[in-house]
């Protein structure tokens, strides 16, 4: 299937009609679509047309392509497609909680990145919507230009999404089965312990740092007072590191944590 071009959202003048744009008036210059090695696509999943209507000009003016879904349901079968390279949602739509679209989409694997909009600006809520699965969360009334660049900046983050096992020496890390193993022992991991390792794996060898952790694994865009990644680490360590083998998660005092394969 398809995305939908603009064209076709503004064969429907009662949802997104666009207006053409002064000639008099100076405009921007933005990255058209034959400026894009390959041109990035969005899924919008809104229900207020006013507001999609403002969001898919704005993105088409920057070379994207937009597919506009105004219920949830819709929204929900367009990400199960996988067209698309990052989704937009908001949080209140008819019916169902935007929220409980982006768990669903998930639970069934779907990896591109998520942007929450919401009137709901609460720290609670916030927090809410990155622990459903999104990777952002922008409150609305909101700039334009806010949106943009945000996006923009989900779709700078190396994609993960495209190797579905990861290995470090014995360790096996099973993306579609959310299994583990070292060796032939398995590991049962919680949801958060499976994340943590996924990042660690895919950053071997490398010096992960506490805030680095809370932002990436947590989604959190501070660093709180809180042994929180030390009493997760410490349950995974124990997880992976049986008392018999050779250690491959090690803590680097006051720095962080880095991932090895045995010597």
């Amino acid at each position: 299937m398809m995305l939908e071009t603009v064209a076709a959202l503004t064969a429907a003048p009662e949802a997104l009609d666009q207006s053409e744009p002064d000639p008099g008036r100076e405009t921007e210059s933005h990255a058209g679509p034959d400026e894009r090695s390959v041109m990035s696509r969005v899924l919008l999943i809104e229900d207020d047309a006013e507001t999609a209507r403002e969001i898919v000009a704005e993105l088409v003016d920057r070379g994207f392509e937009v597919d506009w879904a105004a219920t949830g349901i819709e929204g929900l079968d367009k990400a199960r497609a996988g067209e698309a390279d990052v989704m937009i949602v908001d949080r209140l739509l008819p019916g169902v909680d935007g929220l409980a679209i982006i768990e669903t989409a998930r639970r069934e694997r779907v990896c591109m990145p998520v942007l929450v909009l919401s009137a709901l600006g609460a720290v609670d809520d916030r927090v809410r919507g990155l622990r459903a699965g999104g990777d952002d969360y922008l409150t609305k009334p909101f700039a334009i230009l806010e949106l943009v660049a945000r996006i923009e900046a989900l779709l700078r983050r190396p994609s993960e999404n495209r190797d579905t096992m990861l290995r470090v020496g014995p360790l096996e890390l099973d993306l579609l089965s959310r299994t583990a193993k070292r060796g032939d022992r398995a590991i049962d991991l919680l949801p958060r312990e499976f994340r943590l390792l996924e990042y660690m794996m895919r950053r071997k060898d490398q010096l992960l740092t506490r805030a680095m952790l809370f932002e990436e694994v947590w989604n959190y865009k501070f660093v709180p007072q809180s042994n929180l990644v030390d009493v997760h680490m410490g349950r995974l360590r124990r997880k992976v590191d049986a008392p018999n083998e050779q250690p491959m998660i090690h803590s680097i005092r006051r720095e962080g944590f880095i991932l090895r394969a045995p010597a």
